[in-house]
């Protein structure tokens, strides 16, 4: 089973590559199958590729559905806070 995980743009790089973080991790992930990435949207990820662009909300009930099934820690747990 694949899973993809809802991550925050912190910076963008050149060549179609955004930092991302995730709980709190910064990550460089590929943004060459979306169209304008922008700093604080949220993106779902899935081995190194951003594959779609998530709001806000749904990032966070996301990641709240992970921890609670044990796959994350919970929300709040990470330096960043909510996604």
């Amino acid at each position: 089973m694949c899973v993809a995980i809802p991550a925050r743009v912190e910076r963008l790089e050149d060549n179609a590559v955004a930092i991302v973080s995730i709980e709190g991790v910064a990550k460089p992930v590929s943004t060459a199958l979306l169209d304008d990435v922008a700093v604080g949207d949220h993106l779902l990820v899935h081995a190194g590729y951003a594959l779609e662009k998530l709001s806000a909300e749904e990032a966070g009930r996301t990641l709240a559905l992970m921890a609670e099934a044990g796959m994350l820690g919970a929300p709040g747990d990470t330096a960043e806070g909510a996604p």
